[in-house]
Order: structure tokens, then C-alpha cells, then sequence
């Protein structure tokens, strides 16, 4: 029972610190900053500000009502981390989720964990964390990389040591910004994998990747058949008709035309009497099922 009223009065004398504006705690060399910084506090939730280096832009609002009812029932566990800006001021480091929902049930304060950090160590700190995380989405990691070697002037190799990342992972997610913005928000969004982002990255041309994104959303192709497609791509390069004055005008659109459709470079002979042949290649069984369910989808 003493140790409990020995804990108490402890962070009653904590709180006492930060409410007393002659003891405001600027630095971790100030008076006091030692019996502040590092420690787990009771903080109002309307004196913490959102992070504004927060990578995270997206938060499932069934999944925050979740987290809400267990904070309801059992507490926060886990306390959120903040660093102190001025006189009864914080701004959240991490644990933006754990704070919406605290918010959501109307809680008055929060078991805060408080840091003194600049600008600088605040971004890199927020980063960092954020990255570790399992639901960030593909764009947000590596939008997150992006801005730790573009603000914090980190190299590949700084920030595999930071993040516990091997330099191809974050090589992998840094190549997904080349994708077209139109393709990066359907993997945000969830409509392709990082797999299928991954495929269509080996296409420099961004109408030709828009091209094949729209084939994978419209032929529902895998991440297999989304490589095979690309591979025909980079061999055709230019997909058109075999430059031949024996060819007619109308062959040689026709041709271009089905082969965008197929995503091969079409063949095509035709004899002097004007009857032909049309040959579709295909690089395996998977590529060749997909040629059959565009073919049966034409019906």
C-alpha cells in the first residue's frame, strides 16, 4: 500500500512540474528535465497535437471504433509518445491511432511517454516508427523512405541500419514512386498488390503502364500473369504491324489493334490472293490461359 501512495504522490509532484510555468521544461539540460523527460505521464488529451510528419494519411475508422471499445474495457497498454513544444504543449511522436481513439469515447487524458526532440529528430523519429508498422500501405513506406533521404539526408545504407531493412527492400519500395500517380493511388487503394506494382515498374512509359493496369483491373490478372504481359511489352517495346509494303493499310491497323488487346506483337502473313495467317505467341501456360479468357470474353 505504501508503494502505491509513494507512485502517487510521485506523479502528483510530476504533474505539479509541468502546470508550474516557472519549471517549463525547454531542454534536457533545464532544471528538472530529468525528473520529466523519459517518464510516462498522465497528459490532457486537448494539450497534444497531431504529428504533422506523420506519414500515415489513411486510418480504418471500423478499426478505431475496435481499438476504442478495448481501451474502454482494459486501458491503454501501451502509452503514446510525445515531445514537449512549449508550457503544457505536446505534439504526438507516435501512437496517432491509440489518441483517435481515445478521443472517440471522449477520454480526458492519456498515459504519455514525453521526449524533448527538434524538427529534425522529430520527422526521423515519426518515420521510423511509422515504418515498422504492419498496416502502412506500399506507397506510404516508401513515400516514408522518400522523405528520410530527401529531409533527413539519409543514404540506402543509413537506412537499412535505421529501419532493420535490407538496402534492395527499401531499393524495391523506393521504385514504386516511378509508377503513374493513377497507379500508385490503386495500390493505396488497394485494387492491386505491390507485386502488380513491382511488374509494371519494368515498363518506363507511363501510358503503357496505365495500359496494363487497366488490363489487370479489367482481366483481374494475377501478379504472374501481370509479369508475363510486361515481358511482352519489353520484347515488342513499340507493339505495331511488320513494317512490309506487302501488307495492306487496313491489316497493318487491324494488327495494331489486336495486338494492345492481346499485349503481344501479332504476326501476320498474307499471300498475294489476300488470304492470311495470324500468329499469336504466348511465354507459358499461364500467359496462354490468359489469351484464351480475352478470347472467350470477346464473345
Amino acid at each position: 500500500m505504501a508503494k502505491a501512495t509513494k507512485k502517487q504522490a510521485l506523479g502528483r509532484g510530476l504533474s505539479a512540474l509541468l502546470q508550474d510555468p516557472s519549471n517549463d521544461i525547454k531542454s534536457i539540460r533545464d532544471k528538472n528535465a530529468d525528473k520529466v523527460i523519459g517518464s510516462i505521464i498522465e497528459l490532457n488529451i486537448t494539450a497534444i497535437e497531431l504529428n504533422p510528419f506523420q506519414p500515415r494519411t489513411k486510418f480504418n475508422t471500423e478499426s478505431l471504433h475496435e481499438l476504442a471499445s478495448s481501451i474502454k474495457e482494459l486501458g491503454i497498454i501501451q502509452p503514446i509518445t510525445v515531445r514537449k513544444t512549449g508550457f503544457n504543449k505536446y505534439q504526438l511522436v507516435s501512437g496517432e491511432r491509440r489518441l483517435r481513439a481515445s478521443k472517440l469515447i471522449d477520454l480526458e487524458t492519456i498515459p504519455s511517454y514525453i521526449r524533448i526532440a527538434n524538427d529534425q529528430e522529430m520527422l526521423e523519429m515519426a518515420l521510423v516508427e511509422n515504418i515498422q508498422r504492419q498496416d502502412l500501405d506500399a506507397i506510404e513506406i516508401a513515400l516514408s523512405y522518400q522523405r528520410l533521404i530527401e529531409d533527413i539526408k539519409l543514404t540506402q545504407e543509413q537506412m537499412s541500419a535505421r529501419v532493420g531493412k535490407k538496402r534492395s527492400t527499401i531499393s524495391n519500395y523506393l521504385r514504386l514512386l516511378k509508377l503513374d500517380p493513377i497507379i500508385q493511388t490503386g495500390m493505396r487503394d488497394g485494387f492491386i498488390s505491390m507485386g502488380h506494382g513491382r511488374a509494371i515498374i519494368n515498363i518506363e512509359n507511363k501510358k503503357e503502364q496505365l495500359d496494363i493496369y487497366e488490363k489487370i483491373l479489367s482481366q483481374k490478372l494475377s501478379v504472374r500473369q501481370t509479369e508475363q504481359l510486361v515481358k511482352g511489352y519489353k520484347e515488342t517495346k513499340i507493339i505495331s504491324a511488320p513494317p512490309s509494303e506487302d501488307i495492306p493499310n487496313y491489316i497493318k491497323i487491324g494488327v495494331t489493334a489486336i495486338s494492345e488487346y492481346f499485349g503481344h506483337k501479332i504476326n501476320v502473313k498474307v499471300s498475294k490472293k489476300g488470304s492470311g495467317k495470324i500468329t499469336i505467341p504466348f511465354h507459358s501456360e499461364e500467359d496462354f490461359n490468359r489469351i484464351l479468357k480475352l478470347v472467350k470474353s470477346a464473345k
